[in-house]
């Protein structure tokens, strides 16, 4: 089983405040049009590939999970903290939610059609995210897609930036960087959108999400 250093100091910064940011984060989906129909794309390419398990891996308290569900798809969700499975678990008795990590998952080669990481890559430190990556590929099944969103560094020639977070240290990644890794483990990116952040936004950071099929 493979163990990330960063594992534990994410795993308990999330355990602190796993209360609060169910509450903060419940209905984070309202304002995000595009996203809910990326969300929805993802799910309608899913159920034509034959459709397949879909992991929510770093999936919090459970929310977009089961918007996920509600997409029609056989979603379950993966987190290192064992304060958010509880609190999805309690949220949504209905879906199943497991401890784990997305570097050492419990789940079979070639098992998912497709894997969703919202925002949870963005704590993997540099060194890490070959691994985490592999993992995807493991479990994803030919045609198996996978749906990153995470933040974009401003020059794509830096392949990763350090940024202060609310709760622990966490990383923005170069889209061309973060597409060669999974290439490098037989997972093709097909689509890619970079949304500008607004006025309002706390972090002032463009958001990526990457749109990859295993080969």
């Amino acid at each position: 089983m493979v163990e990330l250093n960063s594992l534990p100091v994410t795993r308990d910064a999330y355990d602190a405040v796993a209360a609060l940011y169910a509450r903060k984060f419940t209905d984070t989906l309202s304002d995000r049009p595009l996203e809910r129909g990326l969300f929805a794309a993802f799910a309608e390419s899913v159920h034509a590939g034959g459709g397949g398990e879909v992991a929510d891996l770093g999936c919090g308290p459970g929310h977009i999970t089961a918007h996920l569900r509600r997409l029609g798809l056989r979603a379950f969700g993966v987190d290192a903290s064992p304060a958010m499975i509880a609190l999805a678990r309690e949220a949504n008795p209905e879906l199943r939610f497991e401890v784990g990590s997305m570097a050492s998952l419990d789940i079979p080669d070639g098992a998912l059609g497709g894997i969703l990481s919202r925002f949870s890559m963005i704590h993997v430190p540099p060194q890490d995210l070959p691994t985490v990556v592999a993992e995807f590929a493991r479990v994803l099944a030919p045609g198996g897609l996978l749906l990153i969103s995470c933040y974009a560094t401003d020059d794509s020639a830096i392949p990763t930036q350090s940024f202060d977070h609310t709760v622990t240290t966490a990383y923005r990644w170069s889209p061309d960087r973060l597409a060669e890794l999974l290439r490098d483990v037989g997972v093709s990116e097909t689509a890619r959108v970079l949304c500008e952040p607004k006025p309002t936004d706390k972090r002032q950071f463009q958001e990526l999400q990457l749109l990859a099929a295993r080969n």
